[in-house]
């Protein structure tokens, strides 16, 4: 009896620290900077916010959680919470819009209102605009 308490106490003790290890590898996980990345789809603001607009239930399952590249004219550059940026792109909408959230470091004044840039992020979603996470400028801004 005693040899299966232990065997039990030893396998407590090795599931613990394996959960630990995790833990503290995935509260410390850094997110995958998307310049670097290849863009599983390249498209303009207008036709990303279009495909929301008349599919959105189809644009959910070909774009969320995947990285997407997409140019625009800059309508707004703001900064948000945590130090974030968030560049919204037109889409010729007047009711929706492209969001793009940068939380890396990036300079808000390099960014003006009218100019034309490219932007990689990961798509989350459609709340009235078409929202991008973990954003990076690529290398066709200008």
């Amino acid at each position: 009896m005693k040899k299966n308490l232990k065997i039990a106490l030893i396998v407590i003790a090795t599931l613990v620290v394996a959960g630990a290890a995790t833990g503290y590898y995935l509260y410390n996980l850094k997110p995958k900077d998307l310049s670097k990345v290849t863009p599983d789809f390249i498209i303009t603001s207008t036709e990303l916010q279009r495909s929301f607009e008349e599919n959105e239930a189809a644009a959910v399952v070909q774009y969320v959680n995947k990285i997407i590249e997409v140019s625009g004219e800059v309508s707004s550059v703001e900064k948000g919470q945590n130090s974030s940026v968030n560049i919204t792109l037109k889409t010729g909408s007047s009711y929706s819009s492209v969001i793009c959230t940068f939380t890396s470091d990036i300079n808000p004044e390099a960014v003006k209102a009218g100019s034309h840039i490219s932007v990689r992020g990961e798509c989350s979603g459609y709340l009235m605009d078409v929202l991008l996470k973990n954003c990076a400028l690529s290398g066709g801004s200008n």
